[in-house]
């Protein structure tokens, strides 16, 4: 069961909708809807909230450690909650998919994203499930870094809109059925 969801993104007003922050815009759309909330939690260098699911307790995390450092505060939680790898959701921005297109996939390498790399690294496995965020990719690669750091259109912020809740959708199933099985609903949903 997941045990604890990471969202990745950088701190900061000046980042607050950019499409690197998909991970933490997931999350506050999450959190809110459940009526939770985040607090700032310095032990854990990031943002925490907990939920109270069918299947127990369930921790969220915003690092604020911005993105290429994420991974000391997510070991922090783990260690702190005794939780296992495999018991872990990051959430983060995926270039190499359509805006609003998302994927949930078990382990894995970091295919360049630093946030991940960090958690890896952290960590010590690749073995954790991972939630990919299409945002979509620039037509000039060498404008990836100012894409990633720029604010989803208003068209793309709609398709992102409209992704964030297919995946509160399927929340409860992930929480009571566990990643093997919201994978099947979450990867064919569009």
């Amino acid at each position: 069961m997941i045990k604890l969801i990471v969202g990745l993104g950088n701190p900061g007003q000046k980042y607050a909708k950019t499409r690197h922050n998909a991970g933490f815009l997931l999350l506050d759309e999450l959190i809110k809807a459940e009526g939770g909330e985040f607090s700032l939690q310095s032990r854990f260098l990031g943002s925490l909230a907990e939920l109270v699911t069918s299947s127990g307790k369930v921790y969220f995390l915003k690092p604020n450690t911005f993105m290429n450092r994420s991974g000391q505060s997510v070991s922090s939680v783990m260690k702190y909650y005794k939780i296992l790898p495999e018991e872990v959701l990051v959430v983060h921005d995926e270039l190499d998919f359509l805006v609003g297109d998302m994927k949930l996939k078990f382990s894995g390498g970091h295919g360049g994203h630093n946030g991940l790399r960090d958690i890896i690294s952290a960590i010590s496995t690749k073995d954790f499930v991972r939630l990919r965020l299409g945002i979509g990719r620039p037509k000039e690669s060498s404008k990836v870094a100012d894409y990633v750091l720029s604010d989803f259109s208003k068209l793309d912020a709609q398709k992102i809109d409209d992704m964030f809740l297919r995946f509160m959708q399927k929340f409860p199933q992930l929480c009571s059925e566990g990643y093997q099985s919201a994978m099947n609903e979450i990867n064919s949903s569009k």
